[in-house]
C-alpha cells in the first residue's frame, strides 16, 4: 500500500504521515513525499494520492489537479486534494479529477483507507484490464519520448520493447519488430556480432558500452555506440540497450585526420618538390642523351655500354620519383578505416622520404631501423603519427648550424615483444608544465599562425586505436624523446611478396585480345608496347568510341579502363557496359593515378575485378590483366 503526497509541505506531511500510521490499515502503508508531480517515478497505479493546493488563481490549481488525474489509474486510486478554497470553487477541483477536497491537515485518514481498500477489492476484471492498458500506455509514451533509438530484449535475445526512435534506425514499425530478433533484419555477420555482444552482458550482467557497425536498409553503413545492461523482470533477465548515432562525428574526425595530414605535407611541400625534382633533372638529361644517339644513323659498339648505363639511371630515378609520389599518396587518403598487419619499416621509411630533405637542411640525422614484427592498424594513420613526430623534432630545433641540431629515429622490438618507435631531438626541450599539456588538443607554443596544436594530439589519439601508448622524456635545452610503443601481431601475419615471373612471349596465333581506354595517348601506347609480346591490345582513348566497337561486334577476352576520364568517365563506362554485355563486366578492371573520391574506390569494389594504380612496370600490369581473364 502506498501514499504519495505531493508538494505537501513537511509540518503538513508530518500530520497526515502521523494520521496514517495510527490506524490499523495504514501500519503497513509506505509514504512517499515528492517535491512536485513531474518527479513521480511511475503512474500510481494503487494507494492515495494526496495534492497541495497553494492557493493562487484557480485556473492553476485546476490544471494542478489534472495533471495529478493523469499521473494515477483512477479505479486503484484516491485522489485528494488538501485545499483552503471554498465549497464554490473546490467543485472545480472535484470536475478537474479530486475525489476528496479536504481542509489541511485532513483527518480520519484510516477510514479513508479502509475505504479505498473495499472499493480496490471489488474492482471488476475489466478495470483492472482498463488500468493495464493506461500503464502500458504510458510506459510507450515515456520510451517514445527518448530521443536516442532504445530496446529492450529478452534472453533469447528477441526484442520485446522499442522506441520510435529505433524503428526509424531499423526502417522498420514496432509490429514488425517485436518478438523477432536482430537475425531477421541485418546482415549475418553484423548479427552474429550483435548477438555476441549481448550475451556477454546477460552472462557477466555487467554493463557494456561499444561500437558497433549497422547496414541500413539503403546499403549504407553506420557508426553506432551501444550502451547496455542487463535487469530482473518477473523473475526474468532482460537487455536493455541505448544507440547513439556517431557517423557524421566518425566522418568529421576523418576530416579532421586528413586536413592535419594536408598540413603537414604543406610545411614539407619544399622539401618533397625537391626529391621530385632531383631523380627528374637526371631522367630527363638522360632521356635527352638517349634522344641524340637515337638520332644518330648507326650506333657503335663502344656506345652500347654507356647507352645501357643511362637507359638503368633513368629507370632508377623514375623509380624514385614512384616512390615518392606513392607515399604522398598513401599518405593523403581519407580510407583509414581498413585495418590490418602493418609494415613499420615501410611506414617510417615512407614518412622519412617525405621529410628527408627538410631533414637534412636541418640537422644531422641517425637512422636505426631493425626489422620488427608488424602491428594491428591502419598503414596511413602510423605514417601519420611518424610523420607528425619528425614535423615535431624539427620545430623544436633553434635556428643555429645543421651540424649542431640531432635528430634520431629507432625502431626495435621491445623486451615484451612489443615494437618500440622513437624520435629523438635535441631542440629545446619542453618545462614539466608544457609536458602536461602537449596531448591537449589545439594547445601549441608556437606563435599564432604556425601551428593547429593538432598533431600531437592525433598522434596519442591514433597510437591508443592500435592498442599502444606515447611515452616522453624532456628537459629544457636538453631535447625531447618520443617513444611509441605498439603491441606486435604473431610472426607470419603478413603475406609474403609476390614472386616476379619472367613471362615468355606468346605466339600472335595464340593471343588474348585486351581493349585498353585511357585518355592519355602516350599512357596508351607505353602500355602497348610493353606487353604487345603477351597480349593483343587494342588502344582508345574515349569510352564511348569502345562502346561504339563492342555494339559493332568487336570481341575482346579483358577490358582495361581508366577511371577518371573527361567526357564519359570509367564509373559511367562501367555501367553502360552492365546493360550492353554485361558479361564483360566481370572482365573488366579499372585504373588510376590517383585522382579518384571515395565514392569512386566504392564503385571500384562493388562493379569491376579491381584497381591498378599507376605507375606500374610490365610485370604487375600482366598479373592484373591475368586476373581479369579467370
Amino acid at each position: 500500500m502506498l501514499a504519495t503526497l505531493v508538494a505537501v509541505p513537511p509540518a503538513v506531511a508530518e500530520v497526515v504521515e502521523r494520521g496514517v500510521r495510527e490506524s490499523g490499515v495504514g501500519r503497513a502503508c509506505h509514504v512517499l513525499c515528492v517535491p512536485d508531480a513531474d518527479v513521480i517515478p511511475a503512474p500510481v497505479e494503487e494507494g492515495l494520492l494526496v495534492g497541495w493546493d497553494v492557493g493562487g488563481p484557480l485556473e492553476e490549481a485546476v490544471a494542478h489537479v489534472r495533471r495529478l488525474h493523469q499521473l494515477r489509474v483512477p479505479s486503484r486510486t484516491h485522489l485528494v486534494v488538501l485545499t483552503s478554497r471554498a465549497s464554490v470553487e473546490t467543485e472545480a477541483l472535484a470536475e478537474a479529477g479530486a475525489d476528496e477536497c479536504l481542509a489541511p491537515p485532513g483527518s480520519h485518514w484510516g477510514a479513508r483507507l479502509a475505504a479505498w481498500r473495499r472499493r480496490l477489492d471489488a474492482s471488476s476484471p475489466e478495470e483492472d484490464l482498463r488500468a493495464l492498458r493506461r500503464t502500458t500506455d504510458f510506459l510507450r509514451s515515456a520510451l517514445d519520448a527518448v530521443p536516442e533509438p532504445l530496446f529492450i530484449k529478452d534472453r533469447r535475445h528477441r526484442w520485446v520493447a522499442v522506441n520510435s526512435a529505433f524503428c526509424r534506425v531499423m526502417g522498420h514499425p514496432a509490429e514488425e519488430l517485436l518478438g523477432r530478433s536482430d537475425y531477421e533484419f541485418v546482415e549475418a555477420h553484423e548479427a552474429d556480432r550483435f548477438w555476441r555482444n549481448d550475451e556477454e552482458v546477460f552472462r557477466s550482467g555487467l554493463s557494456d558500452e561499444s561500437e558497433e557497425t549497422l547496414t541500413d536498409r539503403t546499403g549504407l553503413s553506420r557508426v553506432l555506440v551501444t550502451k547496455k545492461a542487463s535487469f530482473q523482470g518477473s523473475g526474468e533477465p532482460y537487455l536493455v540497450g541505448l544507440i547513439r548515432d556517431i557517423t557524421d562525428r566518425k566522418r568529421l574526425e576523418s576530416q579532421l585526420l586528413l586536413a592535419e595530414r594536408m598540413a603537414s605535407v604543406g610545411t614539407l611541400a619544399a622539401g618533397v618538390a625537391h626529391e621530385i625534382n632531383n631523380p627528374l633533372a637526371y631522367v630527363s638529361s638522360n632521356l635527352a642523351y638517349v634522344s641524340d644517339l637515337l638520332s644518330q644513323a648507326a650506333l657503335a659498339e663502344e656506345q652500347l655500354p654507356e647507352l645501357r648505363e643511362v637507359v638503368a639511371e633513368a629507370l632508377d630515378g623514375a623509380g624514385r620519383v614512384r616512390a615518392i609520389v606513392r607515399d604522398l599518396r598513401t599518405f593523403a587518403r581519407g580510407d583509414e578505416e581498413r585495418h590490418g598487419p602493418v609494415d613499420v619499416v615501410r611506414a617510417v621509411e615512407g614518412a622519412l622520404r617525405l621529410v628527408r630533405n627538410e631533414l637534412t637542411h636541418r640537422a644531422r640525422v641517425s637512422c636505426t631501423l631493425e626489422q620488427v614484427p608488424p602491428v594491428h592498424g591502419n598503414e596511413v594513420r602510423l605514417g601519420q603519427v611518424v610523420l607528425n613526430l619528425l614535423v615535431n623534432a624539427l620545430q623544436a630545433l633553434p635556428e643555429r648550424p645543421a651540424d649542431e641540431n640531432r635528430v634520431r629515429v629507432s625502431l626495435r622490438t621491445g623486451r615484451s615483444g612489443q615494437v618500440e618507435l622513437e624520435v629523438a631531438d635535441n631542440g629545446h626541450g619542453m618545462a614539466p608544465e608544457v609536458q602536461r599539456r602537449i596531448f591537449d588538443p589545439f594547445y601549441t607554443t608556437r606563435p599564432v599562425g604556425e601551428g593547429t596544436g593538432l598533431g600531437l594530439s592525433i598522434c596519442l589519439t591514433l597510437v591508443q586505436a592500435m592498442g599502444g601508448r606515447i611515452e616522453v622524456s624532456s628537459a629544457p635545452e636538453w631535447g625531447s624523446v618520443f617513444r611509441v610503443v605498439l603491441p606486435a601481431l604473431a610472426v607470419g601475419t603478413v603475406a609474403a611478396p609476390e614472386q616476379q615471373v619472367f613471362r615468355e612471349p606468346v605466339p600472335a596465333s595464340r593471343r588474348r585480345r585486351l581493349l585498353l581506354i585511357d585518355d592519355e595517348p602516350s599512357v596508351g601506347n607505353s602500355v602497348s608496347r610493353l606487353v604487345r609480346d603477351v597480349y593483343e591490345v587494342h588502344v582508345v582513348q574515349d569510352a564511348r568510341e569502345a562502346l561504339r566497337l563492342l555494339t559493332q561486334g568487336e570481341r575482346f577476352d579483358a577490358i582495361l579502363c581508366d577511371l577518371m576520364m573527361p567526357g564519359m568517365s570509367g564509373m559511367d563506362f562501367v555501367m553502360e557496359l552492365e546493360r550492353l554485355a554485361p558479361e564483360l563486366v566481370l572482365r573488366t578492371g579499372m585504373m588510376t593515378g590517383g585522382a579518384f573520391t571515395a565514392q569512386a574506390r566504392e564503385f571500384v569494389g562493388r562493379h569491376s575485378r579491381g584497381l591498378l594504380e599507376k605507375p606500374f612496370e610490365r610485370e604487375r600490369l600482366c598479373t592484373f590483366v591475368e586476373h581479369l581473364f579467370q
